[in-house]
């Protein structure tokens, strides 16, 4: 393994870890930070007045997502994969990873990185964690229940995943994860949070991201046929970036008298929608008259996917509050604009 890196950001030299009244002066590493949740995290918490560190190997994070942070001198970025251990010089009080792709194109093309970015990755983030006091979240996600037998799924359901299916070295990576970060406080008592993530969607997602709201999005505004698999009856719960956001920030926020906050928290919509219906609602907000092609469902791709978010109500206070149809507005005025740029790059005219 490589030899430890140290990253200095400009404002190491400042104050040590904050508390009490002066909290919200905090300093956040955000590993996978240029990704989409990533990246909408970092502004929120800087506009919020915390320094932000931002980690990533922008492997499928995108350097335009922080492009406007880099001159914001309370934000520093470290080209790095987190599989290669590193250190950080000053602070850090909050710790959110988000690094490891979540889209199946992206994360099977190296099955054996996606495993140690979840697994190496989240022991080398948490040993910072440990060495410098800091609370640390994980983004986990509702891959972890596989393609559930029930409806919709408690953090209580073990779920149903095939170990050795195309799909599990991001499944059976988050899982074995979400175990490495519970043992951690109850071995060492690292501060952990770990959020079970549902279907997000939002500006800043990747156009060529490949999952279902992208694809659908892009290929209307550009006058593809919507891709679906399966017959369409299969269903997902989309939640919309800000509210994942607030989600994000309430859970490493709690206060630990709850004494299960350790334990894992859902957070997504619990509004269920078919694939059918995503592509109606998406060809009425873009106006598209465009066919449906329909593919084979890939081995092992959930037919049902709904989170029972009682856990996250009963000790957050949070639920969802934005429907699929208001936030698909924002997002598809992103992907808009993102193709219209792109085509005029292509064209010469950028």
């Amino acid at each position: 393994m490589s030899a430890e890196k140290q990253f200095v950001p400009p404002f190491a030299s400042g104050a040590g870890a904050l508390s009490g009244a002066s909290a919200h002066r905090r300093t956040v590493l955000i590993a996978g930070g240029a990704g989409f949740i990533g990246s909408n995290l970092a502004r929120r918490l800087l506009a919020q007045g915390d320094r932000v560190i931002c980690i990533d190997n922008l492997e499928t994070g995108r350097s335009a997502n922080i492009e406007g942070l880099i001159p914001n001198p309370d934000f520093a970025f470290f080209l790095h994969d987190i599989v290669e251990p590193f250190t950080v010089k000053g602070p850090v009080d909050r710790i959110y990873n988000l690094a490891c792709p979540a889209s199946p194109p992206k994360y099977q093309r190296d099955p054996v990185h996606t495993l140690k970015t979840s697994f190496i990755g989240g022991l080398n983030l948490l040993s910072i964690a440990e060495k410098k006091h800091a609370r640390i979240l994980q983004s986990s996600t509702s891959e972890v229940y596989g393609d559930p037998d029930i409806s919709p799924q408690p953090e209580s359901y073990r779920g149903l995943v095939n170990t050795v299916g195309p799909r599990a070295c991001y499944d059976e990576g988050k899982r074995a994860t979400e175990t490495l970060f519970y043992e951690s406080h109850r071995q060492s008592h690292v501060d952990v949070r770990i959020a079970r993530i549902f279907n997000t969607y939002g500006p800043r997602m990747d156009p060529e991201d490949g999952r279902v709201v992208s694809n659908f999005v892009v290929q209307a505004l550009t006058g593809q046929p919507l891709t679906i698999y399966g017959d369409g009856t299969q269903t997902r719960s989309f939640c919309y970036i800000e509210d994942m956001l607030d989600g994000l920030t309430a859970l490493m926020e709690a206060d630990e008298v709850e004494p299960t906050i350790f334990d894992p928290v859902n957070l997504g919509n619990p509004h269920e929608f078919t694939m059918l219906e995503l592509a109606d609602l998406v060809q009425d907000l873009t106006g598209a008259k465009v066919k449906r092609d329909f593919h084979p469902l890939p081995k092992d791709d959930p037919l049902q996917r709904r989170p029972d978010i009682t856990r996250a109500k009963t000790i957050l206070g949070w639920e969802p509050k934005v429907p699929l149809h208001d936030g698909l507005i924002p997002t598809i005025e992103y992907f808009r604009d993102e193709i219209e740029m792109a085509q005029q790059k292509i064209g010469g005219v950028a």
